[in-house]
């Protein structure tokens, strides 16, 4: 968990193993689209920095954070070397978020026990939208940076074992 004064965009490049060789798929949540693309966009921009070709990146827009599960699924048929499920849940005023984030959370977790492909959980489930914001290239730096880099050493961890 992030706490107040982390930049979740800070990584020591010198840890990171070469990702040239990897491709990636980035499945992207059209709801809350402001934060989404601002996450998309750290995650596309750590993988550049990090040797990923931008013909190596492929990305595909679902409705929203529930449709992750299915899009992340068909995405690990298209010879990447790990995925990056990008959503955010807000918080309203109904048991809604809690069923969407509870179901795209077990959702993901199956993905990655039933399949060799790893995904990456980059859903931010925030009570407001200035969190979300603040998470996604705010003053708390981006959760899609964050992703992407945990994307990089999972695909270095498939390919070693």
């Amino acid at each position: 968990m992030a706490t107040a004064n982390k930049n979740l965009s800070e990584y020591d490049k010198a840890t990171i193993p070469n990702a040239s060789k990897f491709r990636f798929g980035i499945v992207v949540s059209e709801w809350n689209e402001t934060v989404t693309e601002g996450l998309y966009r750290g995650a596309y921009e750590a993988l550049i920095d990090n040797g990923v070709a931008p013909n190596n990146i492929v990305k595909w827009d679902v409705p929203g954070s529930f449709e992750l599960i299915y899009g992340c699924k068909k995405m690990q048929e298209q010879m990447v070397s790990a995925v990056i499920a990008i959503g955010s849940v807000i918080q309203g005023e109904t048991k809604h978020f809690d069923f969407v984030c509870e179901g795209v959370t077990q959702g993901i977790k199956d993905l990655n026990v039933m399949h060799e492909v790893p995904v990456i959980f980059c859903v931010l489930t925030d009570n407001t939208m200035k969190q979300a914001l603040e998470r996604s290239g705010g003053k708390h730096g981006n959760k899609g940076t964050e992703a992407a880099i945990a994307a990089i050493k999972m695909a270095e961890l498939r390919r070693n074992s």
